[in-house]
């Protein structure tokens, strides 16, 4: 059983890792935030959130990595350096076998360009936000 203090600590270092909009932190500079080693914070996040902390990270530069390419003109590699990768060709494989498509095919599916007001798709909206009536289709 895990105590209260402990649950906050990762629940801070979940936000820590899911923030893209300061440089992305390491793992291990993570884990010494939350105090304790890295290898009892890999183990411990993953049985607590259900997937590892590069999971949680990588998975949390996909997500804008998609609202990117849909909302902006940007070119496949600068989206992949905007969310912190530094290889096209390892995020374009993680894009694939995450989305099932590659990033290029997402953009010419979903991407707005020449539209004047972008917008998400409504089916890449989570239900839970189009319940709650926060997002207008």
């Amino acid at each position: 059983m895990l105590h209260q203090e402990l649950l906050l600590r990762l629940c801070r270092a979940r936000d820590s890792l899911r923030d893209l909009e300061e440089c992305p932190k390491s793992i291990p500079a993570v884990a010494r935030e939350a105090g304790v080693s890295l290898y009892h914070f890999i183990r411990l996040y993953k049985s607590v959130f259900g997937e590892t902390p590069h999971q949680c990270q990588s998975g949390t530069q996909i997500e804008k990595a998609k609202q990117l390419l849909i909302l902006s003109d940007y070119s496949v590699t600068a989206v992949c350096m905007a969310v912190g990768f530094s290889s096209v060709g390892s995020f374009s494989s993680l894009f694939k076998r995450r989305v099932g498509v590659s990033p290029a095919a997402f953009q010419r599916r979903h991407g707005t360009k020449g539209q004047r007001s972008p917008r998400l798709p409504a089916e890449l909206i989570p239900g839970c936000f189009t319940l709650m009536g926060r997002i207008s289709r």
